[in-house]
């Protein structure tokens, strides 16, 4: 207590300065209008200002509540994007599927639209993925098509997606035929042009025109008849002693593959059991 005492004492004489110095102002600014004024406009501004650091101060410890905030709102945005997307696609497929003109001779075949989530073209053996599965309907070996003409055959199922082994793969082959003929070959792809591939097979007979439209054959439970898949291109024809090859330009375009049908045969069980029968009575031997 007594050091306090000391320590007023040591600096009264800055006491009294201050204080008369705050009694000065007090008069100055209380007694006159225009230095009232100033005073009053400048303890604004100070108080102004010592708000806004204030404020900064606040806002800056405030940064992660204000930042979880904003990731909550938007990975809410995020889902209802995600829910538009999923609804706009569903609204583009049920589109697609009513504008769909299905030949009567065809009737038996059903078709699932389906819309391709991955896609390669530039690889040895290409494959395909779409959003639908098991779950709804869709099983291996079913034939795959868009607007414009084949695609693939489904080769893999889950409950939710399928793999597609697509055209551009030297381990598919389909039975094609030249349009309004009977003759008959095995479509492949080389491995070169996404856009093209090779009808081989086809009797040495068959007549043709560059041109001419390359469609399914019907020779298997797979496609329809009468599916497009090309045009005969004008680039002559490679012979041996009873086949010929010709190249095809393909109809697909497998570089922009949107929404594709999946083809069910509802007739593909009896197909098949009718065939394994035939093959069991060919391995048996017949006595006369």
């Amino acid at each position: 207590m007594r050091e306090l005492f000391d320590f007023f004492i040591r600096n009264s004489k800055w006491f009294v300065y201050a204080f008369f110095i705050v009694v000065s102002c007090m008069l100055l600014f209380h007694s006159n209008p225009y230095q009232h004024y100033v005073f009053l406009t400048s303890a604004n501004s100070v108080t102004s200002t010592v708000y806004e650091l204030s404020n900064n101060v606040t806002s800056y410890f405030n940064l992660r509540e204000i930042n979880e905030d904003l990731n909550r709102r938007n990975a809410a945005l995020e889902k209802e994007v995600i829910d538009l997307r999923e609804s706009l696609q569903r609204f583009i497929e049920k589109n697609y599927a009513d504008t769909l003109v299905i030949d009567p001779e065809v009737d038996h075949f059903d078709f699932i639209v389906a819309h391709v989530i991955n896609n390669s073209i530039s690889r040895p053996y290409n494959y395909i993925t779409l959003d639908k599965g098991s779950d709804d309907g869709v099983k291996a070996e079913l034939g795959v098509i868009d607007q414009n003409g084949v695609v693939g055959i489904v080769s893999v199922v889950g409950r939710k997606n399928a793999r597609v082994i697509s055209l551009l793969n030297p381990n598919l082959r389909l039975s094609c035929k030249i349009k309004n003929s009977d003759n008959f070959g095995s479509l492949v792809w080389d491995g070169n042009d996404p856009t093209t591939a090779l009808l081989e097979e086809l009797p040495r007979h068959t007549t043709y025109t560059p041109g001419d439209t390359i469609v399914t054959s019907g020779y298997s439970a797979v496609f329809p008849p009468g599916l497009p898949v090309g045009i005969i291109l004008d680039d002559g024809r490679d012979h041996n002693e009873n086949f010929f090859t010709l190249k095809i330009r393909l109809f697909a375009d497998f570089t922009a593959l949107g929404n594709v049908q999946i083809v069910t045969n509802n007739y593909a069980e009896e197909l098949k059991a009718i065939e394994q029968l035939d093959n069991t009575d060919n391995k048996k031997t017949t006595r006369q």
